[in-house]
C-alpha cells in the first residue's frame, strides 16, 4: 500500500539517512542545473530547422490541396463557380458547334519565346540520364536538381549564336511541344481543345515548334527548321483538298512568321525558293495574337540587367537574395549569361531605331570613331521615348535640360575586371572599367536613338552576333537590294508583306493592363560580383493614377507588349481585359494578359471563325478600345 501511494501522490524521493537541510540544499543545486541545461538545448534551434519545418508545411499543405483536387468530382469547380457566378458560356468550340461550323481550314500554330518544350539529345557528364528529357518545359526539375549543369547546356555559344561543343539541344516536336508551358500552365491547350470540337484533329493541326533561342535564320542553318514548315503547310494544303492554311503565331512567332514570309518568296539559297506567290497560294489567314512588332521593352531591361518589373519587385521584397550565391548559384549573374547567349532575344529590341555611332569591336576604337565633345548638347523638345534614365527625376525633367556626358568616347579598363578575379561568373561587365559604368550612368536618359548604343557599348559580343540577324531601323526606300537581307525580315519597317491580295493579316492583343513602357536605373550598391546597374525601385510618382511605379514607367498594353507594338496590321482586334471573378475561374476566360489570352473565349472564337471559313469582314472588322488610331496618325513612316 506504501508503494501505490507513493506513486500516486508522487512524493519526492527519500533522502540518504542524515543527509539533513545540507542535502535538501545540494538536491536544489542540482535541480537548478539541470534547468539550464535544458533551455540551452531548446536555444539550439536554427535558421536551418526554421527553414525545413516551413518547406515542409507549405509541402504538405501543397500535396493535401492537389490530393483534394484530384479527389473532387470534375464537374465540382464549374459547379461552385456557377453558384457564385452564375450559369458559364459554353466553351466557344461547342458554341460554333452548335451553329453548325465544321473544321475547314487547316491551322499552323507558331510558339513564341520560351513556351515551346526543349529536349536534350547531347550533353556533358552532367548530364548523364537526360536523353530526350525536357530541359525546358515540363516540370523543370532538372533547374533545382543540377542548376549549374542546366545552365551549361541551356546556354549557347557566345562567338557564334550555335551549339556549344557536345551539346545538343532540339525542339520538342508535335501539338504536345507548346500545349503546356509546364503542369497546369496551359498555353495552346485551350485553343486546341476548342478547335478538335468542331472536328480538327492532328492531321488538320501542326504546331510549327523550333528553337526559339536561335536567331530566325540560324533555325534554318541548324535545323531546317523554316524548310520543314514550308513542306508541312504545303502537304497541308495538298491533303485537305487545296484548302489554305490560317497561321496562328503568338508573342516572338509573330516575328518569326514574319521572316518566315519573306524567306519562302526568297530564291535559294537564303531563301526558300517559293516565289513570290507562295503566299497567296498556301495562306488564307495570319491571325497574329500579341505580336511584338515594334519590339518589347521589357527586351533592353532584359539584356541589360536581366530584370523587369516582377524581378525589380522581387529584389525590392529580399534584397541581396537574387545576386546572392544562392545554393552555389549565382541567380541574376546566370540568368544574364545564359540569355545574352539567345539571339532570338535581340529580335525584340524596339524598333524604328538607328545607331548614332559605329560599332565598337574594342576599347581602342572608342575614342577614335566618336569625334563628339564630352558633353553632349541637351535634347530638344522632342521626348523621342525615353526607354533607359538614371534617376527619378531625370526620367521626368524636360529633355532640354537635361545635361548629359558622352559614354561612347569612355575608356574601358581592366579595373573591374580584377577586382572581379574572384567571381564564378564571368560577364561583359567585368571587362568595363568602374570608368565605363560611370560613364553609362553619367549619359543619364537613353531613348530609341541611343539604346543601341548603348547595348553596344556594354554587351558588344551579343550585339555583334545580333548585327548579322537583325537591323532595328526604317526603310527609307525598299527597293533597295540590301532590304533583301534576312536580317531584315522580321521588321515590318524594312520589308515588304508577301504579294498575297486575299491573304488576311489581323493583329490581336490584349489592353487594359498596365504594361511595362520604360525604367527608372541606378548604380548597384551591391558586391562587386554582381551586375552594377539596377531598376531603382524607390522611383515612385507619388501621386494616385500615376504610370511611374517602383522605377517602372507604364502604358496601356497586355502586360508585356505595349498596344503601340502589337497593333501595326490589316485588321486590328483589341480585347479588353478582365480578370478572373474567383479563384475557381482559373486564369479566366475574358483575359487580356499576354499568355493567358491564349483562353479568352472572344478571341478563341473569332480564331475558329476564320479556321471555318469567316473573313475579317464578317468578323465586324477593326475591334478597338485603345487610342491606337489616334496614336497612329501622329506617327510618319517614310513611304
Amino acid at each position: 500500500m506504501s508503494m501505490l501511494r507513493r506513486r500516486k501522490g508522487s512524493a519526492p524521493p527519500e533522502l540518504p539517512v542524515g543527509a539533513g537541510a545540507d542535502g535538501v540544499a545540494e538536491e536544489e543545486e542540482k535541480k537548478a542545473e539541470r534547468v539550464p541545461a535544458t533551455r540551452q538545448k531548446k536555444a539550439k534551434w536554427s535558421c536551418v530547422d526554421n527553414c525545413c519545418w516551413f518547406i515542409g508545411c507549405v509541402c504538405s499543405a501543397w500535396w493535401l490541396l492537389l490530393f483534394l483536387y484530384n479527389a473532387m468530382p470534375a464537374s465540382f469547380p464549374q459547379y461552385v463557380t456557377e453558384a457564385i457566378t452564375g450559369p458559364l458560356p459554353d466553351p466557344p468550340g461547342l458554341k460554333l458547334k452548335k451553329e453548325g461550323l465544321t473544321a475547314r481550314h487547316p491551322v499552323v500554330f507558331v510558339p513564341g519565346i520560351v513556351t515551346g518544350g526543349l529536349e536534350l539529345w547531347e550533353g556533358h557528364q552532367c548530364a548523364d540520364g537526360l536523353f530526350r528529357k525536357r530541359l525546358w518545359g515540363g516540370t523543370f526539375g532538372e533547374v533545382y536538381k543540377r542548376p549549374l549543369c542546366w545552365v551549361e547546356h541551356m546556354s549557347l555559344d557566345n562567338e557564334t549564336g550555335l551549339d556549344p561543343s557536345g551539346i545538343r539541344i532540339r525542339p520538342v516536336t508535335g501539338l504536345v511541344a507548346a500545349d503546356y508551358f509546364a503542369p497546369g500552365y496551359f498555353v495552346w491547350a485551350v485553343l486546341i481543345a476548342n478547335l478538335a470540337r468542331i472536328g480538327y484533329e492532328e492531321k488538320t493541326m501542326y504546331m510549327a515548334a523550333y528553337d526559339w533561342r536561335l536567331s530566325f535564320q540560324n533555325t534554318e542553318v541548324r535545323d531546317k527548321t523554316l524548310s520543314r514548315i514550308k513542306s508541312n503547310i504545303e502537304l497541308m494544303v495538298s491533303t485537305n483538298g487545296g484548302k489554305k492554311v490560317v497561321v496562328i503565331p503568338h508573342s516572338m512567332g509573330v516575328l518569326y512568321f514574319l521572316h518566315f514570309m519573306k524567306w519562302v518568296e526568297v530564291p535559294r539559297p537564303m531563301g526558300g525558293g517559293g516565289g513570290s506567290d507562295w503566299c497567296a497560294r498556301h495562306v488564307k489567314a495570319v491571325m497574329n495574337i500579341g505580336g511584338p512588332f515594334l519590339g518589347v521593352p521589357k527586351a533592353v531591361a532584359g539584356l541589360f540587367s536581366a530584370e523587369a518589373k516582377d524581378v525589380a519587385f522581387a529584389r525590392a521584397i529580399a534584397p541581396g537574395v537574387l545576386d546572392s550565391d544562392l545554393l552555389g548559384l549565382q541567380t541574376l549573374q546566370h540568368v544574364m549569361r545564359m540569355t545574352r547567349t539567345w539571339d532570338s532575344t535581340m529580335s525584340m529590341i524596339q524598333k524604328g531605331e538607328t545607331r548614332s555611332g559605329k560599332p565598337k569591336h574594342n576599347d581602342s576604337q572608342v575614342a577614335e570613331d566618336v569625334k563628339a565633345e564630352k558633353v553632349v548638347p541637351p535634347l530638344d523638345h522632342s521626348n523621342y521615348g525615353r526607354l533607359v534614365s538614371f534617376g527619378k527625376d531625370v526620367s521626368v525633367a524636360p529633355p532640354s535640360t537635361i545635361e548629359r556626358i558622352e559614354f561612347r568616347d569612355a575608356i574601358k579598363g581592366n579595373n573591374f575586371a580584377a577586382a572581379n578575379a574572384s567571381c564564378d561568373v564571368w560577364n561583359e561587365y567585368h571587362e568595363m572599367g568602374w570608368g565605363g559604368i560611370k560613364a553609362v550612368a553619367d549619359y543619364k536618359v537613353y531613348t530609341a536613338s541611343s539604346i543601341l548604343d548603348l547595348l553596344h557599348f556594354v554587351a558588344p559580343k551579343m550585339m555583334q552576333r545580333g548585327g548579322t540577324h537583325f537591323s532595328y531601323g526604317i526603310a527609307d526606300d525598299l527597293s533597295d537590294p540590301k532590304y533583301q537581307h534576312y536580317k531584315h525580315w522580321s521588321n515590318p519597317l524594312e520589308t515588304t508583306l508577301p504579294d498575297a491580295p486575299e491573304m488576311e493579316i489581323y493583329s490581336m492583343y490584349g489592353v487594359g493592363i498596365p504594361t511595362e513602357r520604360s525604367y527608372v536605373y541606378k548604380i548597384s550598391s551591391s558586391s562587386e560580383c554582381n551586375i552594377p546597374f539596377q531598376i531603382d525601385t524607390s522611383a515612385e510618382a507619388g501621386t494616385e493614377g500615376s504610370c511611374l511605379k517602383g522605377g517602372v514607367h507604364s502604358v496601356d498594353g497586355d502586360e508585356t507588349v505595349p498596344v503601340l507594338s502589337a497593333g501595326f496590321m490589316t485588321y486590328v482586334r483589341e480585347y479588353d481585359h478582365a480578370p478572373p471573378s474567383n479563384l475557381l475561374e482559373g486564369r479566366g476566360t475574358q483575359s487580356g494578359a499576354h499568355v493567358d489570352i491564349m483562353g479568352n473565349f472572344a478571341l478563341i472564337e473569332d480564331v475558329i471563325r476564320v479556321a471555318a471559313g469567316a473573313t475579317g469582314e464578317e468578323l465586324g472588322g477593326d475591334q478597338v478600345h485603345s487610342g491606337i488610331f489616334k496614336w497612329s496618325e501622329k506617327i510618319d513612316l517614310p513611304l
